[in-house]
């Protein structure tokens, strides 16, 4: 809210590991930082997203021998599939990177020089537990006992006893500076990360094994034949390779959120920092590690054969539709669960009901008793001040202190409770009636209602962006005046007095059905 408008905003999600197709999971979190980023964008803020696919490590090249492929071949066609996700839930993507390209090869290399000078590197020998589907180190102490008696990491995934030639990072040199920068406040959100953060580091850090020498794909590490850098020293360097590290950044850099799953929390505001802080470079300003999506509350799993692709889901109820559910049904940073009948719910409930219902009902009857030519406003009573400050007030303080606060739930009810008073204003001065008694006043309820319905399909635009561009096209506002400022300038009268007309407008929200197999579950 303090921001001034035209300063950048930089948010990332996670890159993505395609050793798999996309799931729900994926298209969470793409869609949640679309969210984020659109609402900036609303606030006049130049924005910088960035998404994308972290190729290189063992799990990768382990997972095309297996195939019969290179990794390369893998790494083509699956990070399509990732890309191919995003595409199809409208997400606004400034740069969709690939960890491996070139100028992302030439990035990592140069993190690497630059905490190798700061004398933050050496050469050892590693000895230790690591899991290559997390691809992460673990200390004996971590580790659980599996129903087998086997070893496993804290993630429940299985780990391996790894001896090779390897650099460390002296990790442990930064254990008070880490300190420091998770102590302050909103760096690591939510809170339970954040503690559960300090008190790792509180228990001492070991320097971190940072490459390996047991396979090939990966960033060649300088000076150092048969060495590849850790999956996550190239992984994390994304971000700034994104923004043309290591030339000139622009004034994107410090990162103002690191959008991620708090699986890889540690990842980000442990390691992430330490190798900033080595190299000269500032720590990302924000992150925050939200929860998991479940399937009608369970992790999805290939072997319970419950996993969603998230662009069947969006095919068969709607981008809109998905997008919405998403932000409106789980509370940002906890775990949420979803299941058709919920999205349905949702979707016709609000969506359908509420807002698509409130324009279709206010447009239809200007189209059917205006000739659907826009109402003019004659005066003013106390009801519709009262709807118009209850919008403002909505678009302006509620929503987004809310969005700004990552409580994106929370935004998204803020602007239900404005479609409600709508509804409730349509209900109680009833146009219909007015239309036979007092046809002036029934002008100014319908231009009421319409100035009020563009300020709603704007503020909700970040959520559901297809629907909102399609009503404000037929509301005739245009594109300058689609930003949180714009839709509260005085822009009615000069376009009621134009020739712009409403015709009869098709349903914003078609009711959703359930197909068979979903009703009986």
């Amino acid at each position: 809210m303090a921001d001034p408008e035209n300063t950048p905003f930089y948010i990332t999600t996670a890159i993505s590991y395609p050793n798999g197709r996309p799931h729900i999971g994926h298209a969470y979190e793409a869609i949640a930082a679309d969210v984020i980023a659109r609402f900036q964008r609303l606030k006049g803020r130049r924005v910088r997203f960035q998404t994308g696919t972290d190729e290189h490590g063992l799990k990768m090249a382990r997972k095309a021998e297996e195939q019969g492929r290179t990794p390369a071949e893998l790494a083509d066609e699956m990070s399509g599939y990732f890309r191919d996700m995003c595409d199809a839930l409208n997400v606004s993507y400034d740069r969709f990177i690939r960890t491996s390209e070139p100028d992302h090869h030439r990035a990592s290399q140069a993190i690497w020089q630059a905490m190798e000078a700061s004398g933050d590197l050496y050469l050892d020998r590693y000895e230790g537990w690591y899991s290559v589907r997390d691809e992460a180190y673990y200390d004996e102490s971590e580790l659980v006992e599996g129903e087998g008696g086997e070893k496993l990491s804290p993630q429940g995934t299985p780990v391996e006893w790894t001896v090779e030639e390897s650099w460390f990072f002296r990790l442990s040199k930064y254990q008070d500076y880490l300190l420091d920068l998770l102590r302050q406040p909103g760096f690591l959100e939510p809170a339970s990360r954040r503690n559960e953060m300090i008190a790792f580091v509180e228990g001492g850090l070991r320097d971190l094994s940072v490459s390996r020498t047991s396979f090939d794909w990966g960033v060649k590490v300088p000076g150092s034949e048969g060495h590849v850098m850790y999956v996550w020293v190239d992984a994390l360097t994304n971000y700034i390779t994104g923004l043309g590290y290591p030339d000139d950044m622009g004034d994107f850099w410090p990162a103002d959120l690191h959008l991620i799953g708090k699986d890889i929390v540690r990842f980000h505001t442990i390691y992430w920092p330490a190798f900033l802080k080595s190299a000269g470079l500032s720590a990302p300003k924000h992150v925050f590690g939200h929860g998991f999506l479940l399937n009608r509350g369970q992790k999805e799993s290939k072997s319970l054969g419950n996993v969603t692709d998230p662009v069947e889901l969006s095919e068969r109820f709607g981008v809109d539709a998905l997008r919405y559910f998403l932000i409106r049904e789980v509370a940002f940073g906890q775990d949420g669960s979803y299941s058709p009948e919920a999205i349905v719910q949702r979707a016709n409930g609000e969506l359908g009901n509420a807002f698509g219902n409130l324009a279709q009902r206010t447009l239809g009857f200007i189209a059917k008793n205006l000739e659907g030519y826009l109402p003019a406003i004659r005066g003013h009573a106390d009801a519709d001040s009262a709807l118009f400050a209850a919008v403002d007030r909505a678009i302006t303080i509620d929503m987004p202190e809310a969005f700004e606060n990552l409580a994106l739930q929370q935004g998204v009810e803020a602007w239900l409770h404005a479609v409600f008073a709508c509804n409730a204003y349509i209900d109680s001065e009833a146009p219909w009636t007015l239309r036979k008694t007092d046809p002036e006043r029934m002008e100014t309820v319908l231009a009421t209602l319409y100035i009020c319905i563009a300020q709603l399909a704007v503020a909700i635009s970040p959520v559901i962006p297809g629907s909102s561009a399609k009503l404000l096209e037929t509301l005739g506002i245009p594109e300058e005046l689609r930003t949180l400022a714009g839709i509260r300038s005085h822009w009615y009268s000069p376009l009621a007095e134009s020739d712009h007309r409403i015709i009869a407008p098709a349903p914003l929200f078609p009711r959703l059905e359930l197909p068979a197999e979903d009703t009986s579950a």
